[in-house]
């Protein structure tokens, strides 16, 4: 190819003057023209400070000086020509060489420069320096990739991302890990396939990616399904991945296998609801012990002044119904404190055959004051139902418990039916019993029953719907152990608004058994059979102490009374005595503790403890004779029948 010169006008027309005008004024871009050798002639300011040559020094030149040793080795200069001549133009970027022999990054467009009849006159060259960009993208592409491995290295969190679709377009190590699945097995899958049946069903995948879109974020806990088709419970984040425009092009999503951790938290919350419902039930065993120390205290004085009373009064039958009332007024309120106590304290059931019928009507009016005007209460029991075998009072306790849960299940009141009937379990049938023949009493309500859930975790000590504060979350489970207690069963059946039937199964029995304590009437003992005895009274309750001495004094027995332990201690050093009876709960020095000093002190002597606690507290687990109090004068006699020294 011979080269042709290209003529230029410095004085042409007014346009091509202004046109050379333009090209010298751009500094950024270096514009200038070859030949069709490839040798620089023309140079304007743009160039001049791109590589640093003035035009004095540089035209004439072949441009390949300003390639790299390597590139023109590799002919790049003539090949850059030869592809604009047969492609119309060239386009590259690349490694330059400026003046001082520094390198650049230049953007390079080379286009040849034709006559009007397609005759090739030379090269118009354009070069830009790039290198500042090209660092900030080296920059980029450098953070990007750190970036890239940081997020492949994390393990702990699923890392992914979705096209528009919610097809999974790359993966993590850490989605690898908590989902199971690796990258050529799950990309361009539908991320749907994480979500349980359920969730797809209900649509929440392509939801979540709707919410993400229209919102800027989603972001949710929930089960997710592993590739070996096991759960976990994950906590999840989609963010939209938008362009430069603004577009959405895809999502990134984030999700932690946080499974350790929400049982971690159940466990937690369980166990701080178990503590609250143990401080409850604490308080409540306090209160109702107390409660009930004094309440036999007071109760103990009204029926030992009332069987003295019996004793010392003329015949006369309206007195005797008045007093017989007053008798039976305390025992009631003995068993009323007894019932609290059932509410705090493990008792020992007494089995027995009852009546339920019986049983359940009298407690009529109980039931009725205790459910209010807005529940109607209907029994239903056959003429010739069989006496169940269990404990009488607690069964009171089950039912009227059974019956307060129904009346909060009806808060705009309804109908509780109380109903009984003789069944026989026969080839261990599905109630779970062994075979034989049961009394069924069934509590059935018309509230808002209750779902599967709550029905599974009815029978669990401090599980209650009723909210925290509001319930012990006791009421079914000691329903459920009297039943297992006396060889029987629970069950319960329901459903969201239509009401719970709550069974009892209980083993039947023979006979009737006698209900209630022994009997408070006249005591009549064989003089022979009880030696005198010399007895110290010891109790902080004036009445009590003056009851007790005067059904002892009533019994033909000498008594000393005092009220504490130190008392009690200075009389025994001064006088004989055969037996000490003495109150548990003492201001400064407790029974337990008199009976201590008094064992180092009379090693033999016999000592009974008398208290109105259900039980004593931890470490007073002593062999002592335990009278409980409110106690009758009978009852006493037969503490003192067993201790006296003709049976010790």
């Amino acid at each position: 190819m011979s080269p042709r010169k290209i003529e230029t006008s410095r004085t042409g027309d007014g346009g091509d003057g202004r046109y050379r005008l333009l090209v010298d004024a751009i500094t950024d871009y270096a514009i200038f023209m070859l030949d069709t050798e490839g040798r620089v002639i023309s140079w304007n300011a743009g160039a001049q400070r791109a590589k640093g040559y003035e035009a004095g020094e540089i035209i004439g030149d072949h441009f390949s000086r300003f390639y790299t040793e390597e590139d023109r080795a590799a002919d790049l200069p003539d090949r850059a020509l030869r592809t604009a001549v047969q492609e119309g133009r060239f386009e590259t970027e690349g490694w330059r060489v400026r003046k001082d022999g520094t390198r650049f990054w230049a953007h390079v467009l080379i286009d040849p420069v034709r006559s009007p009849s397609g005759e090739l006159l030379g090269f118009a060259k354009i070069t830009r320096d790039l290198t500042e960009r090209r660092k900030s993208e080296e920059i980029l592409r450098r953070s990007q990739e750190q970036f890239r491995l940081l997020v492949q290295g994390v393990t702990d969190y699923a890392i992914f991302m979705l096209d528009l679709e919610g097809r999974v377009s790359n993966w993590n190590a850490g989605a690898q890990r908590i989902k199971g699945y690796l990258p050529h097995e799950i990309i361009g899958q539908y991320f749907g396939r994480f979500y349980t049946e359920h969730d797809r069903d209900a649509g929440a995948p392509a939801k979540a990616l709707r919410i993400a879109a229209a919102e800027g974020r989603f972001e949710k806990e929930g089960w997710r399904v592993r590739k070996d088709g096991t759960r976990f419970w994950a906590h999840v984040v989609i963010d939209p991945i938008r362009d430069d425009g603004g577009d959405i092009i895809g999502f990134a999503k984030i999700t932690r296998d946080i499974t350790e951790r929400r049982e971690a938290q159940r466990e937690l919350d369980q166990t701080r609801q178990a503590l609250f419902q143990s401080q409850k039930l604490d308080a409540l065993g306090q209160l109702t012990g107390g409660v009930a120390h004094d309440f036999n205290n007071l109760l103990m004085a009204v029926l030992g002044s009332l069987e003295l009373l019996r004793k010392r009064l003329p015949p006369d039958p309206q007195a005797e119904r008045l007093l017989e009332n007053a008798v039976q007024g305390a025992q009631r309120g003995a068993a009323l404190t007894q019932r609290m106590l059932a509410f705090a304290r493990k008792q020992d059931l007494t089995l027995q055959g009852v009546d339920v019928a019986a049983l359940v009507r009298g407690m009529a009016g109980l039931l009725q004051r205790t459910l209010g005007p807005r529940i109607e209460v209907v029994t239903s029991f056959p003429g010739d139902l069989p006496p169940a075998l269990t404990d009488a009072n607690q069964l009171e306790i089950a039912l009227l418990n059974l019956a307060v849960n129904a009346r909060d299940a009806m808060p705009d009141g309804g109908k509780l039916t109380i109903e009984a009937s003789d069944e026989t379990v026969e080839n261990h049938s599905d109630v779970g019993l062994s075979d034989g023949r049961y009394v069924r009493l069934a509590v059935l309500d018309q509230g808002v029953g209750m779902d599967e859930t709550t029905l599974t975790r009815a029978v669990e000590p401090f599980f209650t719907t009723k909210g925290v504060g509001k319930g012990t979350g006791l009421g079914l489970p000691m329903v459920h152990g009297l039943a297992e207690q006396s060889g029987g069963r629970l069950k319960l059946y329901s459903r969201p608004g239509g009401g719970s039937r709550i069974e009892i199964w209980l083993p039947q029995t023979e006979e009737v058994g006698p209900r209630g304590a022994a009997s408070a009437g006249s005591v009549h003992l064989d003089a022979e059979a009880v030696c005198t005895l010399s007895v110290l009274a010891v109790d902080d309750d004036s009445l009590v102490l003056d009851n007790t001495a005067a059904m002892l004094e009533d019994l033909g027995h000498r008594v000393l009374v005092a009220s504490s332990g130190q008392e009690a201690l200075k009389l025994l050093a001064d006088n004989p005595v055969d037996l000490v009876i003495t109150d548990y709960a003492m201001p400064q020095m407790t029974g337990l503790q008199l009976a201590r000093e008094i064992e180092g002190l009379r090693p033999g002597l016999r000592i009974a403890l008398a208290t109105g606690y259900a039980d004593l507290p931890p470490g007073a687990d002593v062999d002592l004779p335990r009278l409980a109090k409110p106690y009758s004068q009978a009852e006493l006699a037969r503490l003192l029948a067993d201790l006296s020294p003709a049976h010790v």
